[in-house]
């Protein structure tokens, strides 16, 4: 029988029909069992892997809630799997992403600000229809988002880390950039894409196009893209920042040509549902001695 620590009352009933293991909740660092072989953190909290692992003598599974494991990569003992939950949140990231090119191609920002100002000016608006959207970050986030704006009849290119078959490589990107309307980053934070928005790239992006950052602050060189926002050459929609959350003062509060919300992208009902649901199936699928599905693999 496999112990699997759960950090919640959710876990501990979306484990409890899984065969070969027995499911232990902790609240602290001071409740794990050190003959636990698989640990589930708490969705979101910033753990300390070294630390854990000393606790942990036998640990054998990390299985993330989270799509994102850079808070983990490279941290974890090699004879530790380190698995995500992705899949999970790639509807909602995609439909925030949606959501938020919707709002600055409608302008629902500036009509809201009308309403409060009691004012009523009916101007015509950008659309969806027929812009070119390039998304970075081929996975399930970028798949999801690809579905629903092809439904909106908009054009998007796909990149990914390589080429293959209706996606783009990475290598690709400079030349892609001048002929897209909004770029949407749904890249996992890495070596590689930590400071890829710099500012560089974002003089490669075709004037008054739209930034959409639903990856992690980190990716974007935060001074550079500020630049571009105050001289009114670029937009965004930003739902992570570097630093985060801003501090009071911080250019970001007062930018122009940005849509800034607090890192929500995921967090809407259902979300711990839905992460438990691969959770479980990984978890399964590791009692049985199975391949997982999403082990994380060097940096990603």
């Amino acid at each position: 029988m496999i112990t699997v620590l759960v950090p919640d009352e959710a876990g501990e009933a979306a484990l409890s029909g899984v065969d070969g293991i027995d499911v232990v909740r902790y609240e602290s660092a001071d409740d794990l069992l050190e003959h636990a072989e698989v640990l589930v953190p708490g969705f979101l909290v910033e753990s300390d892997p070294a630390a854990l692992a000393a606790r942990l003598p036998h640990l054998r599974l990390i299985q993330l809630l989270t799509a994102g494991a850079e808070n983990w990569i490279g941290k974890v003992p090699p004879n530790v799997t380190l698995s995500t939950a992705r899949g999970a949140h790639g509807g909602s990231t995609a439909e925030w992403a949606l959501t938020v090119l919707l709002a600055v191609y409608r302008d629902l920002i500036p009509f809201e600000r009308g309403r409060v100002a009691r004012t009523w000016e009916r101007t015509p608006t950008e659309t969806l229809l027929d812009k070119r959207v390039l998304v970075i970050g081929a996975g399930d986030l970028g798949t999801q988002l690809k579905r629903r704006l092809d439904a909106c009849d908009a054009r998007t290119t796909l990149v990914g880390y390589r080429a293959r078959d209706g996606v783009h490589g990475i290598d690709e990107v400079p030349d892609l950039l001048g002929s897209h309307d909004a770029v949407v980053l749904m890249v996992p934070l890495t070596a590689a894409t930590t400071g890829m928005v710099d500012a560089a790239f974002l003089s490669r992006m075709r004037d008054n196009a739209v930034l959409v950052n639903a990856a992690r602050g980190k990716v974007v060189n935060t001074d550079a893209l500020v630049a571009e926002l105050v001289a009114g050459r670029l937009r965004a929609a930003l739902d992570v920042t570097e630093p985060e959350p801003p501090p009071r003062g911080h250019p970001l509060w007062t930018a122009p040509n940005l849509l800034l919300t607090p890192h929500v992208a995921a967090s809407v009902e259902g979300y711990q549902e839905r992460a438990y649901r691969v959770v479980a199936a990984e978890i399964a699928r590791f009692a049985a001695g199975e391949p997982l599905h999403n082990v994380v693999h060097g940096d990603y």
